[in-house]
């Protein structure tokens, strides 16, 4: 990409907030050294990377890289056989210990199968990180801080470093009792213990210094003081010397053993350095993506641009208005028009800047789905380049880069060009900039322009390819709304903006005598289209807000039916478990029967026995009559027809009984049925078709009054739908009438509250079309008063 599109659509600005996402050295000159791609897999790969990152961090928290250093310099020195200071060793380690951490933070060994899939591009970086622990224990164990070596780096060190210790204190202890002697009590300055020049002295005055027996060292600066040895601690102090020399040795010895393994290391630790500055950089890119609420755009090699809910990057977050910007479909070439302050500027570098920052890998702030194209070279002339130093005005700046754009400009370009033809004479400057985007629409080139002139709007409006596009503006409040309106040129609105801001409406009045008819023709077409355009999108806006909630009762109704099918089933596992608790029990008395009747065989005499075997095999009978009883097939059942008709037999799922047909399907899919003595109204998902003969199935079985029994236990004499969708609130309570019904209940209470009244209506509508319903009426004050009805059950 040239530099000055670069430098003109601010993506070095953007660098700059990548950097600053990046946390070692190396990731921050990663991110300043991006420049975009062309290669639209090398483009893939770079996204999702971004978007890998971006989902790491929200899984997993930021790559923890805090106290990473550069240690390329001392990596390579210690490769050449250099020896490296302390605090080059300590850094090595610490670059060391935060490779593991990172090792660490992505899972390791531990990681599974399916965390790893979910990252296939990071994940191997994370492997792929040697970490030299034995190394880093070494440097740990070894450099005790940036200025020295621990004691134990080396059993010679340890010793030495003892050796000294043991000098200093009896230099200390010699100095003690000079410093405490009467002898020279007069001749000390003062009775503390110094050092200069790395030898233990004491201060004595001036006037005694041939009278002490040591040496002189310094002298303070009045000359009252000098600073002398005793001769008693010269031997010790060259001794300290000595060792002082020994420890610089062996210290040396040590890093020289430190470096050369650093240098064996130097291998793993530059590949190291490689791949945390690739995972630090990459993770720049999701923190940057995160922060800008950015997604992954989508792209294309066909020329096409759609940008859906686009910000500009640079914009205050809270201030900044999404605005929409196709480009390539079907047309190539697009004429942004409007009044100054508009958004026009704004939305060309955004198509720019965007394309810059896609191609580059970084993610777009825009909604998902967003594309983009991938373009060999992007050229933009944006802003008011005059030089007085180059003698150039407005209009030569421009033409000078507009020039560049057409002699290097590819077939596979982007071309942003702001104010075209502006700063001239405006039939000439609308007339050359008619022939440039003629030159660039000829040869398909996507083409964005900003303009005022009305001529370019009509050559937008009758040519194919070309399209115009204009910049949202409230006349009321002169303020831009900053959209993006595609298929409508704009108006400058210089009119309406003199007028609101107070020019004397005779001189506005002149003006518009000066326009030909033409010219206010159009902008009065302009002005209905704008008009027309809002209409349309509103009704597009409410279109959607209907589908959105289409939706989300669709998924609402999906929900209810699957907990209507868990229920069922679990039902008919209740059911299941129960027949054989029962069997259980049948197996339990038989086993109990044939114990007695062992026992009287033993006890009884003959024709007792024989009576009680008698009356044994007619209780066994009886337990296998109820055991076959469970045991038998399922009844006589088909699928329902399409049309039920009246007289049908159903067998009805939820009162384990059957029933004939009263009414067929409503709209609702309830059906009417007589089962019994009662008529109830039943979803059609409940029933089947009944095939076996009447005679042979009681009218209400034991099930059933069991059933009924158990309803009586548990109903609640009240129901409360307040918050259900009218729907959802109708079928609760056609449900909660039916099990009241059956409970026997007398009355039953329907809270629906007051709200709108649509469901208190729909609650009316229902209670009117059943026939167990003796009479409803609404609550009274303290029994909810009209957010309240009260149903007498027949």
């Amino acid at each position: 990409m040239n530099k000055k599109a670069l430098q003109t659509l601010e993506y070095d600005k953007i660098l700059e907030r990548l950097a600053g996402k990046a946390i070692s050295v190396m990731g921050k000159e990663r991110a300043i050294a991006l420049r975009p791609s062309t290669d639209i897999l090398e483009i893939t790969r770079w996204q999702k990377e971004t978007s890998e990152a971006a989902a790491m961090v929200l899984r997993k928290g930021s790559l923890p890289l805090g106290g990473i250093h550069d240690i390329r310099p001392a990596l390579k020195r210690a490769a050449a056989g250099g020896t490296l200071s302390i605090g080059e060793l300590l850094r090595a380690g610490d670059f060391i210990y935060v490779c593991r951490k990172a090792v660490q933070y992505s899972g390791g060994d531990r990681a599974s199968d399916a965390f790893s899939a979910s990252f296939p591009l990071l994940m191997p970086l994370f492997e792929a990180i040697q970490a030299p622990a034995a190394l880093e224990k070494e440097i740990t164990r070894c450099v005790a801080n940036e200025e020295e070596l621990a004691d134990d780096a080396s059993p010679r060190l340890y010793e030495i470093r003892r050796s000294v210790k043991a000098a200093n204190d009896r230099i200390r202890e010699q100095l003690n009792s000079v410093i405490h002697s009467q002898s020279y009590k007069n001749m000390l300055q003062d009775s503390v213990i110094t050092i200069r020049n790395d030898r233990y002295c004491v201060p004595i005055k001036l006037e005694y210094r041939g009278v002490f027996p040591g040496m002189v060292h310094d002298q303070s600066s009045t000359g009252a003081t000098v600073f002398m040895e005793p001769m008693s601690v010269v031997q010790l102090n060259n001794r300290v010397k000595e060792l002082r020399a020994d420890e610089k040795e062996e210290v040396d010895a040590v890093l020289r053993k430190l470096s050369a393994l650093i240098a064996g290391e130097s291998d793993a630790l530059s590949a190291d350095i490689d791949l945390l500055t690739q995972l630090d950089f990459a993770f720049a890119k999701g923190e940057l993506s995160l922060s800008m609420k950015a997604s992954e755009p989508i792209f294309n090699t066909r020329g096409l641009i759609n940008i859906q809910k686009g910000r500009h990057p640079l914009l205050a977050g809270e201030t900044v208005v999404p605005t929409d910007i196709i480009l390539g479909g079907d047309f190539t070439t697009l004429l942004i028009t409007g009044p100054n302050t508009g958004g026009k500027t704004v939305a060309l570098k955004t198509l720019g800047l965007f394309s810059l920052m896609g191609q580059a890998g970084l993610h777009i702030p825009a909604s998902d789905l967003s594309e983009l194209a991938v373009f060999d070279e992007i050229f933009a002339d944006i802003g008011d380049e005059q030089s007085i130093e180059q003698s150039l005005s407005t209009f030569s700046s421009h033409m000078n880069n507009i020039v560049s754009v057409l002699e290097f400009v590819t077939d596979n370009s982007l071309v942003l060009l702001d104010e075209l033809g502006a700063g001239t004479d405006p039939a000439e400057g609308a007339a050359l900039a008619r022939a440039i985007l003629e030159y660039l629409r000829g040869r398909q080139i996507r083409t964005a322009v900003t303009t005022h002139y009305s001529e370019l709007k009509v050559y937008a409006l009758s040519t194919e390819g070309a399209e115009n596009a204009s910049c949202e503006f409230d006349v009321e409040t002169l303020r831009p709304t900053y959209r993006l309106l595609i298929g409508i040129p704009g108006k400058s609105n210089a009119f309406a903006i003199s007028r609101r801001l107070g020019l004397p409406e005779f001189i506005i009045d002149q003006a518009k005598e000066v326009l030909s008819h033409e010219d206010v023709r159009f902008e009065d077409m302009i002005a209905d289209l704008e008009i027309n355009k809002k209409t349309v999108m509103l009704e597009k806006e409410r279109a959607e807000i209907f589908r959105r909630e289409a939706e989300k009762l669709k998924v609402e109704f999906e929900k209810q039916k699957e907990k209507l099918a868990e229920q069922r089933g679990k039902i008919l596992l209740e059911a299941k478990e129960e027949a054989r608790k029962v069997m259980r029990q049948a197996k339990d008395e038989a086993d109990r029967l044939l114990k007695e009747y062992q026992k009287q065989l033993r006890e009884q005499n003959h024709k007792q026995s024989e009576t009680a075997r008698q009356s044994l095999r007619d209780k066994a009978a009886a337990f296998d009559e109820d055991i076959a009883a469970l045991q038998a097939p399922s009844k006589e059942l088909r699928p329902l027809p399409k049309h039920l008709k009246n007289g049908d037999r159903v067998y009805i799922h939820t009162l384990n009984q059957s029933g004939s047909v009263i009414s067929g399907l409503d709209p609702n899919g309830d059906v009417l049925i007589q089962a019994g003595s009662m008529k109830v109204k039943i979803h059609v998902s409940h029933l089947s078709l009944d095939e076996t003969k009447q005679a042979a199935r009681p009218a209400m079985g034991a099930a059933a009054r069991h059933m009924k029994s158990g309803k009586s236990q548990t109903i609640a004499p009240e129901i409360d739908i307040r918050g259900c969708l009218v729907e959802e609130g109708v079928d609760k309570a056609d449900k909660y009438l039916d099990d009241a019904f059956l409970a026997g209940l007398p009355q039953a209470v329907i809270i629906h509250g007051k709200g709108t009244g649509a469901l208190r209506a729909a609650i009316q509508n229902l209670l009117k079309k059943r026939v167990h319903i003796k009479s409803y009426r609404f609550g009274v004050y303290g029994e909810g008063e009209d957010g309240v009805t009260i149903v007498d059950l027949a």
